[in-house]
């Protein structure tokens, strides 16, 4: 797009002047008045013509390429009783040069996506071109602009194709015209806006420049390491290359500063375990060398990450995040998380399903916790695992608490279930649900894909707890007695709780720190395909 430099002063004072009612945006625009340097107001000298029908048939026939968005135009011009929106009186409004700023800067959005005939649009705010559009065919090419920017920004992949990329949480749907009633009333929310945006979504967008810039000057530089000779570095160490990781961690944001000592000393200790904390390692002081590795995959790598996760960002609905219960489920950090009352009540780590058997994409609502649990063994597992150790060990059933019971197998409650000592169920048809687990030692890997697809909780009695820690009528005394393993009790909740069980490999904590986790299922790999290859995502 083209950097266009008159009347900028006048497009910045607007946009202040329409965001004075915004409070909550105003110092942040104050501060970002040179985003809008190269916006300039145009003087359009002609009449526009009437919209209608017939008018929008004949813009489409004239720009075929911008047939995806007619219908959401004819809709927009529907609900505007077919006024004009893009100008006021004879010239192009203040927004619509703002909007088309901002258009010119979807990269800062994670957003790699070009409308056509965009050099057209560029023409219309280039004071050096003398021959314009008429003036309907500008306005008509603004509203498809602004039906782009708002399906990329705001919504992102449509919901049928999330279906058939395995992503079964709720999405959202988007009213084009309530979207620009609210951004022409406050032009400030084109910035930021967490009723249109889950607010994950703006963390992310802030450590993407942060990434960006790190990139851009250079910053991230290779560890260099004697790979046949290299050994584990641990603290007390020293040499080249552990100033070049103390570097590496100050860049990142680990380190507050950087000494430049070779000496692997308490303050590199300290920035070590952050560093491994926000990568979902194991915590302690050793870096080996597939870590080291890690460390010098692309920054390029990372911030596509990044892109990717904002994506996924745009799917959620805003209003998920502001409950005040619920539980979340992010499959590649390996981690569970229960919110109560606004905050987070407990964090517990998971491991979840194989490669073959993937834990599932999706939401419910757990209606009943269930202590001391039978395991009723799905049929797959019996038909590919259990027959054949049957017919191995005829005492195979009786040696692991199990029994016939109707047709099917079930293993008895006890410590030693595979289920634990508690269930949390959610009806689905995936038969998924959260549970305890006797296998303890599972916990201490770091990528735990182990299951047949449900999520076994390491920390699943507190959670039990928690959740029951206000109902008068199960006091720990007795979710103790009914954890014993000697039977099956059910406890119906009075509410249910929104379970969410979502997949992002980057997620931005409220600190700014961002962690990055293994793509366990290669779904970035398949998404990055969606968005940047396959046409059928672009917007």
């Amino acid at each position: 797009m083209r950097n266009f430099t008159s009347l900028s002063v006048i497009i910045a004072c607007s946009f202040l002047m329409f965001s004075i009612n915004a409070a909550s945006y105003t110092s942040k625009i104050k501060n970002e008045n040179s985003e809008f340097e190269n916006v300039f107001e145009f003087k359009n000298k002609f009449v526009l013509g009437t919209i209608d029908a017939a008018s929008i048939n004949s813009f489409y026939a004239k720009y075929p390429k911008l047939k995806k968005y007619q219908k959401d135009v004819e809709d927009l011009y529907k609900k505007k009783a077919y006024n004009t929106i893009w100008y006021d009186d004879k010239n192009v409004s203040e927004f619509g040069a703002l909007l088309y700023h901002k258009v010119g800067l979807l990269e800062e959005q994670g957003i790699n996506a070009e409308m056509p005939y965009m050099d057209l649009v560029d023409d219309v705010f280039n004071e050096n071109v003398s021959n314009k559009l008429p003036q309907i065919d500008t306005e008509l090419l603004l509203s498809n602009m602004y039906v782009f920017y708002a399906s990329n920004v705001y919504s992102g992949v449509d919901a049928e194709t999330l279906k058939k990329i395995g992503w079964y949480l709720p999405t959202k749907t988007i009213s084009y015209d309530r979207i620009l009633d609210s951004l022409m009333g406050d032009p400030g929310r084109l910035n930021k806006d967490e009723n249109l945006l889950f607010s994950q979504y703006y963390k992310l967008q802030d450590v993407l420049q942060r990434y960006r810039n790190i990139e851009k000057k250079g910053l991230w530089k290779k560890i260099e390491i004697d790979e046949a000779n290299f050994k584990d570095l641990k603290p007390l160490d020293s040499g080249k290359v552990i100033q070049q990781i103390r570097e590496r961690l100050f860049v990142v944001g680990d380190l507050k500063e950087d000494s430049k000592s070779q000496y692997y000393d308490q303050e590199m200790m300290d920035a070590a375990l952050k560093y491994k904390k926000r990568y979902g390692l194991k915590l302690n002081y050793t870096f080996t060398k597939e870590q080291i590795d890690q460390m010098n995959e692309p920054i390029g790598n990372r911030i596509r990450t990044i892109m990717l996760n904002m994506e996924r960002c745009r799917w959620i609905p805003t209003k998920l995040a502001k409950a005040d219960e619920y539980v979340m489920v992010n499959i590649p950090s390996f981690r569970l998380v229960y919110v109560k009352n606004g905050k987070y009540d407990l964090v517990s780590d998971v491991f979840v399903g194989t490669r073959m058997t993937e834990t599932v994409i999706f939401s419910g609502n757990i209606d009943r916790i269930v202590f001391s649990p039978y395991w009723y063994v799905p049929t797959s597992i019996i038909q590919n695992e259990l027959k054949l150790k049957i017919a191995e060990d005829k005492n195979y059933l009786a040696d692991h608490n199990m029994e016939w019971n109707g047709g099917h197998v079930r293993q008895k409650p006890g410590p030693d279930n595979s289920l634990g000592l508690v269930k949390f169920m959610f009806p689905n048809p995936n038969d998924i649900y959260l549970h305890d687990t006797p296998a303890k030692s599972l916990f201490e890997f770091e990528k735990r894909i182990f299951s047949h697809g449900c999520i076994n909780v390491k920390e699943a009695k507190q959670l039990a707890l928690e959740i029951l820690k206000d109902n008068p009528e199960w006091p720990v005394d007795k979710i103790n007695q009914a954890m014993s393993g000697e039977k099956e009790t059910t406890c119906m909740l009075k509410n249910k709780i929104p379970i969410y069980i979502g997949y992002f490999t980057a997620w931005v904590n409220d600190d700014g720190e961002i962690g990055f986790y293994p793509d366990v299922y290669d779904r970035d790999q398949r998404l990055d395909k969606l968005l940047y290859s396959d046409p059928v995502a672009l917007k």
